[in-house]
């Protein structure tokens, strides 16, 4: 058995939920191939050779494929799986490998399985369902096997430096031909990736207004944690909502998640309850959020935070001492 996994990547390099696919994909097959389709991407394919577990990379480098829309790279996919080497098709469970895998699935006559976080064999998985409360396992029978994996849930494999793969160019298809790329908006922040962060600050509505919302910067960058935030904050117009923690937001599992004036909705505790340690600060006692935290503090966010950012401070005084 053979996995395709369909990288995502800057050109440069990979992202990191490539890394964490690659890991899913040892698990369901011998053999692993990863596709780096793009446009100058011999740095991204380069890296792909270097991780441990992959057998061979293929590239796929041309203008049609310089700015990855799904529906281009679906095109580079399917004509790779209907050759009929490929027992499995994987990509990581973010927004662009959501827009990505249903068409590859579609087109292949298979049913698509999302968010994948375990395993089991190469034809049985675990998928959570009901907004995360409940854990489904799945058999497909599909001769080919399509999923989206939950990049949180699995190891990111890692460089090794013994053999490298073999990297292999392949001719680019023509592409989808119907859709153009008319601007991209990129924001720039020195803060880790939301997704793949050890620690994330998140706020609710609690915190009233984006002017507030700002209070959590300091605690966030003496912390080195990525920003997070509710789908309440996002729709109150708080922050971006690139920012958004939840079912219909990222997905996150850092070793330390402080949910700040968040009262725990369930789509928002769909999107953060692997992380290993919550702690939330809250002045409802009766807030769900408590119900899933190990640290629950009751009181005023405007007091609370202020004072748990001065005893950070000087804790790392004591300790740079």
């Amino acid at each position: 058995m053979t996995a395709l996994v369909i990288a995502e990547h800057d050109h440069a390099s990979l992202q990191a939920g490539t890394l964490h696919t690659i890991t899913a994909a040892r698990a369901c097959a011998d053999d692993v191939h990863v596709l780096v389709a793009g446009r100058d991407c011999a740095g991204a394919a380069q890296q792909a050779a270097h991780l441990a577990g992959v057998a061979k990379v293929l590239v796929a480098d041309a203008p049609v494929l310089a700015d990855q829309l799904a529906e281009d790279v679906a095109e580079q996919a399917i004509a790779l799986a209907e050759e009929g080497r490929y027992t499995h098709v994987l990509a990581p469970a973010s927004a662009w490998g959501k827009s990505l895998l249903p068409r590859v699935a579609a087109r292949l006559g298979a049913g698509q399985l999302s968010e994948v976080t375990k395993v089991i064999a190469s034809d049985i998985f675990e998928r959570p369902i009901y907004a995360g409360n409940a854990v489904a396992t799945v058999q497909s029978l599909d001769t080919v096997k399509v999923l989206t994996v939950r990049a949180v849930n699995f190891d990111p494999v890692v460089s090794t430096s013994g053999d490298v793969a073999e990297v292999q160019a392949i001719e680019a298809v023509a592409g989808f031909g119907k859709t153009v790329l008319l601007s991209r908006e990129r924001i720039a922040s020195e803060r880790p990736e939301l997704a793949s962060a050890r620690v994330v600050v998140a706020g609710g509505r609690g915190l009233g207004s984006a002017e507030n919302f700002r209070l959590l910067e300091p605690l966030a960058d003496a912390l080195d944690a990525a920003l997070g935030a509710s789908r309440a904050a996002v729709d109150a117009g708080f922050v971006a909502n690139d920012l958004q923690v939840g079912q219909t937001g990222k997905i996150v599992a850092p070793d330390l998640y402080l949910a700040i004036g968040i009262s725990g909705a369930i789509q928002h505790l769909a999107g953060m309850t692997g992380s290993r340690v919550i702690v939330a600060i809250n002045k409802d006692a009766e807030a769900p959020i408590f119900g899933v935290a190990d640290y629950g503090i009751v009181g005023d966010l405007f007091e609370v935070v202020p004072q748990l950012l001065a005893a950070l401070r000087e804790a790392q005084r004591g300790q740079a001492a």
